[in-house]
């Protein structure tokens, strides 16, 4: 099979799809990879770097597109990019479909096969693909919720481990899922007053027995998110509805409840976001003011420490690259439920439940597409 990947379009998007490392394994498997020039100029990939592994490095997407069969990114396609997709394609990458209708109708209607990230499962009920990006983007909630906390950027002025004498901040976490799991352990370590919401009592008792006196745990009823978020000088939406948009928790209402100067990190955005203020933003201008409350909603921030993110991800993806490489996008997914899992669109049809209910399609199951 031929095997493609692309410089990301997205706005300050640095992650690139394959690593120098993964074209070397699907080369040694017999296919053939070509990389547009400078997809990995991000993580300090040279094309020289692609070479070496046995990628042909082509000009740009227009090439890319007309050679490859399967095509391995990052991010969605943008609008200037969604022309270049045919039926024979197979697509692969993060979609989010449910709150983007305007991506899923050029899905449709390109008749290609696209498999999202997001909705491949595993044997535990888990998403693999999307935990990697899940911690990163958990761990980076506070980093960037600590940074919109300074003045200078909007917030309080609070520092979210506060000092001998003075109080830390006040953390809320809604959702104790990777995201949150992660959010609450990066705000424990910088010694924030942190406490964590969510409806699953097992959830909580995992999160309580991790964290012990060291975070609080609540359970996420209405009054309690009233209350919580009202008081908090930095709350981290961290809400997951695996294929469809992400309930919206904290309402335009709730925000004149809070302090001004708090800051809500949506990282939910990429779903349609959980705060009903919310609206994505770049890392080029990641926050804005709503209501005296500083936002920050960027769709891709493991993008800015693509590095990380990107070997986090191909160690994820590759075994799944390979597989739709070697035995064909079918047969794979025939011989692995949880791939198949993954499929949204095919052939002009919706095969995702989540997609198909938020956005009005008429659903064609997987195992329908497949034959």
């Amino acid at each position: 099979m031929i095997v493609g990947t692309l410089r990301e379009a997205k706005d300050n998007e640095y992650r690139v799809g394959l690593t120098p490392e993964s074209v070397r394994e699907l080369v040694a498997h017999g296919h053939d990879v070509v990389v547009e020039s400078g997809a990995g100029r991000g993580i300090d990939a040279s094309d020289t770097a692609y070479g070496r592994a046995g990628a042909a490095v082509l000009a740009d997407a227009d090439a890319v597109f007309a050679e490859a069969e399967l095509i391995v990114k990052v991010k969605e396609l943008l609008p200037k990019e969604r022309g270049k997709l045919r039926d024979h394609h197979v697509l692969f990458t993060y979609l989010h479909l449910a709150p983007d209708p305007e991506q899923t109708r050029a899905l449709v209607e390109a008749g290609a096969t696209c498999i999202a990230y997001e909705t491949v499962t595993d044997r535990t009920g888990g998403l693999p693909l999307l935990r990697p990006m899940s911690q990163v983007a958990g761990r980076m909630s506070i980093q960037a919720g600590a940074s919109a906390l300074e003045k200078e950027h909007g917030g309080r002025g609070v520092l979210v481990g506060g000092v001998p004498g003075v109080a830390p901040a006040k953390v809320l976490v809604i959702g104790g899922g990777v995201v949150g799991m992660n959010a609450a352990q990066m705000a424990v370590g910088l010694g924030g007053d942190v406490t964590v919401l969510d409806r699953d009592p097992v959830v909580l008792e995992r999160l309580a027995t991790h964290f012990e006196a060291r975070a609080k745990t609540r359970f996420a009823a209405r009054a309690v998110v009233d209350e919580t978020v009202a008081g908090a000088d930095l709350v981290v939406g961290a809400v997951l509805v695996p294929g469809a948009r992400t309930p919206r928790l904290v309402s335009r209402e709730m925000l004149a409840t809070m302090q001004k100067g708090a800051v809500l990190v949506d990282v939910a955005i990429d779903q349609g976001g959980c705060f009903e203020s919310s609206r994505p933003t770049t890392h080029a201008a990641p926050t804005y003011v709503e209501d005296g409350v500083v936002h920050y909603a960027v769709a891709n921030m493991p993008g800015a420490v693509a590095r990380t993110s990107t070997y986090a991800l191909n160690n994820a993806t590759l075994p799944h690259v390979l597989a739709i490489a070697d035995h064909g996008w079918r047969d794979a997914m025939r011989a692995d439920p949880h791939l198949r899992a993954g499929l949204n669109v095919h052939a002009g049809r919706v095969t995702n439940p989540a997609v198909a209910e938020a956005l009005g399609y008429d659903l064609v199951a997987p195992e329908d597409a497949l034959g």
